[in-house]
């Protein structure tokens, strides 16, 4: 996986780790179209104004290490050579077995999450069904560089029509590096392998002993590239075969599924290690509320409620795009890109959101968007909203348009505590007046939508209240100060 989607580097944020993922990267600008030879288009990545962050490039091997780091520094601990054998769940535990070097041993924990790949045990195990097809086509992939005169951070995807029909294709993902890509290219017969006997065995993923060379890859090059050009350095090289598939369920009891273990599909748009990035990011938050005793009955079950039907999206929307070619569907590039950035995901529907619905503006389920000029006293220049959330707790946003009484003022402390409250303290609270509203002296940190922009991104004008969640998502969303709503909406998340 190269590609990392905005709405990924907006969890990267919160995690602590976008600088080094922003320093290991390259940016993706597009993609250059050829067929036959001749360009036939080029498509420019244009990021809406608002949205905080380009589409980049990163091997997954980076991305890896980074988080990684970032584990052991916060005191997590990885054990490789281990196996997962089998696993049962037995009143309020799971007990599963594992083998290793030192042979095998049970573990007893909590819950359960398989982040184990396309073939993964614990899905198996848990006898989630795992329907859909493998393509016919096999491919082989390489980290090489290549010595053109391309535009950098462009893509580049040449393919030979005959009659209209695909015969011949190569394609070339910007990496970090002087001319570094990864390519993608089909088979040749000497690497070619015959597809899995049975039509239930999963045909995903690497395969094969034999490896690409450098000459496989140049003999693509000299067909297919737009212009004469030589492949070298060699640093990697796999073939590979594609799958469509999802399971019918995210997860039973205490033991759930994310990733390729949920959802397998092309890499067309690069969403498989995104989407099983936010998978877990949803998951994430919930299961330490679980594991603390703090999560309402339920929460944990809304894991599947909101992630299937983006899994169910994902995989055929990138099945489409791989025939078709990206927004085939839509002649609005602005929501091609946001659907592609991730960033229009809505979880409506959600049985752990609360507040007025979602007639008018934004609204519960919908990712919290970001807003720019915010003030707040001892900061001598702007802020972002992003820069109030916490990102491990929720964030209540009580805005006020107008000047507000001292009463008004004290039945707003009194809805923020009571709040917190109810969150097990797992809620920051903060109050954002309009420019010109006179708020008097407050309890709660007061922060001045001084360019008006949140007013106008959250489409508000007098008293409104929002819960952002861990993830980002908005769970309340209220034009008006509603107790008994708001304490509703924290009884679905909070014990």
């Amino acid at each position: 996986a190269i590609g990392v989607q905005p709405r990924t580097l907006e969890v990267f944020e919160g995690m602590g780790v976008l600088r080094q993922v922003l320093d290991a990267s390259v940016q993706i600008r597009g993609q250059i179209m050829y067929v036959n030879g001749t360009e036939v288009g080029r498509m420019d990545i244009v990021v809406p104004a608002d949205v905080p962050f380009q589409f980049i490039g990163l091997p997954q091997y980076a991305t890896e290490r980074i988080l990684r780091e970032r584990l052991h520094a916060l005191g997590g601990v990885i054990e490789r050579g281990l196996r997962l054998d089998t696993f049962k769940e037995r009143d309020s535990e799971v007990i599963a077995t594992l083998s290793g070097p030192v042979g095998e041993e049970t573990v007893h924990a909590q819950y359960l999450v398989g982040c184990d790949g396309a073939h993964s045990v614990v899905r198996k195990t848990l006898g989630l069904s795992f329907e859909g097809a493998a393509f016919e086509e096999q491919y082989m992939l390489g980290d090489v560089e290549v010595d053109w005169t391309q535009p950098r951070g462009y893509g580049i995807r040449a393919t030979h029509q005959t009659d209209g029909a695909v015969d011949d294709i190569l394609v070339a993902i910007p990496l970090p590096g002087r001319k570094r890509y990864r390519v993608s290219m089909l088979v040749p017969e000497d690497l070619a392998s015959a597809p899995p006997a049975s039509k239930d065995a999963v045909a995903h993923g690497f395969e094969g002993e034999r490896k690409p060379t450098l000459a496989h890859i140049q003999a693509v090059f000299d067909r297919m590239a737009p212009e004469p050009t030589r492949a070298s350095n060699l640093r990697w090289s796999s073939v590979f075969r594609i799958s469509h598939r999802i399971v019918d369920a995210y997860g039973r009891g205490r033991v759930f599924v994310a990733g390729d273990a949920a959802h397998i599909h092309p890499p067309t748009g690069a969403q498989g290690m995104n989407t099983g990035i936010q998978d877990s990011h949803n998951l994430a938050w919930k299961l330490a509320l679980a594991v603390q005793g703090h999560a309402a009955p339920g929460l944990l079950e809304s894991y599947d409620a909101e992630r299937r039907p983006v899994g169910e999206e994902v995989v055929g929307r990138t099945v489409r795009d791989a025939r078709e070619g990206i927004g085939s569907d839509s002649n609005d590039p602005n929501y091609v890109v946001r659907r592609e950035a991730q960033l229009l995901i809505d979880y409506a529907g959600s049985p752990v959101l609360g507040g007025d619905g979602g007639e008018s503006g934004i609204h519960a389920g919908q990712r919290a968007p970001d807003a720019f000029g915010l003030n707040r006293e001892v900061v001598n220049f702007p802020i972002r909203l992003f820069d109030l959330f916490g990102r491990l707790d929720h964030t209540l946003l009580v805005y006020v348009g107008t000047a507000t009484s001292a009463d008004e003022l004290d039945e707003i402390e009194r809805v923020a505590a009571a709040a917190a409250g109810l969150a097990n303290g797992h809620l920051e609270a903060y109050l954002i007046a309009a420019p010109q509203a006179e708020v008097g002296t407050t309890l709660l940190p007061l922060v001045r939508d001084a360019a008006g922009e949140f007013a106008q991104t959250y489409t508000v004008s007098g008293t409104s209240i929002f819960v952002v969640r861990p993830d980002g998502y908005l769970g309340f969303a209220s034009r008006s100060l509603t107790f008994e709503d708001l304490v509703e909406y924290l009884k679905l998340t909070f014990r």
